[in-house]
């Protein structure tokens, strides 16, 4: 099993990289936009949908998405930043205080309508941050995604030799403190190797503060991690899809970066309007 998740997450970072740094701005809205409709296909299953309505979801999903990518191309900057913010100031009220809450109380919606609507402020505000963070510099759209996996990676190690204290039993039972424990490590030296050998740390006399924004990504995407979690628990589904081979679907590649690229998004858009 874990031989094929390397061997699948191997393929899979070849084929991001050749797309990041190799397609024109068009071919990379086209990924975009294909990855969101993937994940709208894995988002209806999970939210009950079927049949008709499953279509109707995704097929609305990929005509969002598609319009919002025309938009950008269409009108000029100023519009751009008003529905890129008004996205993302959703997708940060999702995860800062909606998420949190449903993860505490242990809520189950039964409204496939509400949680069709929740599918959009979780997908669509993501595909629009992998649009502005790469149009910025595909550097920094790897390095926020870089974080993410080696958060990802680092608690998966450190979870499987010294996992004993469970971080969610009831949501998630293979997940524990030592493993977040691990992400805020490997997070850490990744973020001080990075900014060593980049030259990075002499720019920023206050280097050490991304090293505490680490952090902060490895809080979202376990949130994120744990929020696709208890959906899949309530749909009754191990895995989102099984588009991946050792991995499930695209949903279970992505939670954790649909609760941490919003963030980097808006912080980027914010950074403009200074």
């Amino acid at each position: 099993m874990l031989k094929q998740r390397i061997i699948t997450a191997s393929i899979l970072f070849v084929l991001f990289l050749a797309a990041l740094f190799g397609l024109p701005t068009l071919g990379w809205q086209a990924v975009v936009v294909v990855v969101m409709w993937q994940g709208a296909v894995e988002w209806a299953r999970l939210s009950g949908l079927s049949g008709r309505r499953a279509t109707a979801y995704w097929l609305l999903t990929l005509a969002m998405m598609a319009a919002m990518v025309w938009f950008d191309n269409t009108m000029g900057l100023e519009q751009q930043t008003v529905l890129h913010l008004f996205w993302y100031i959703l997708a940060v009220l999702l995860w800062v205080f909606v998420v949190p809450a449903w993860l505490i109380t242990g809520w189950r919606p039964q409204n496939a309508g509400l949680m069709a609507v929740v599918g959009w402020v979780v997908l669509l505000p993501t595909g629009l941050a992998m649009l502005d963070l790469r149009a910025f510099s595909p550097w920094l759209l790897l390095f926020v995604m870089t974080v993410v996996m080696m958060a990802d990676i680092s608690a998966y190690f450190a979870g499987k030799r010294f996992g004993k204290n469970k971080l969610a039993p009831a949501i998630s039972p293979g997940k524990t403190w030592e493993g977040v424990i691990g992400a805020l490590i490997g997070v850490s030296i990744f973020v001080v190797v990075v900014g060593w050998t980049s030259g990075l740390y002499k720019q920023y006399p206050v280097f050490p503060a991304a090293i505490v924004a680490g952090w902060w990504w490895v809080a979202l995407s376990v949130i994120g991690d744990l929020f696709e979690s208890a959906i899949k628990r309530q749909a009754g589904v191990k895995d989102s899809g099984a588009l991946l081979p050792g991995h499930g679907g695209l949903l279970d590649r992505i939670d954790a970066l649909t609760s941490t690229l919003p963030f980097a998004g808006i912080a980027l858009i914010l950074q403009r309007l200074e």
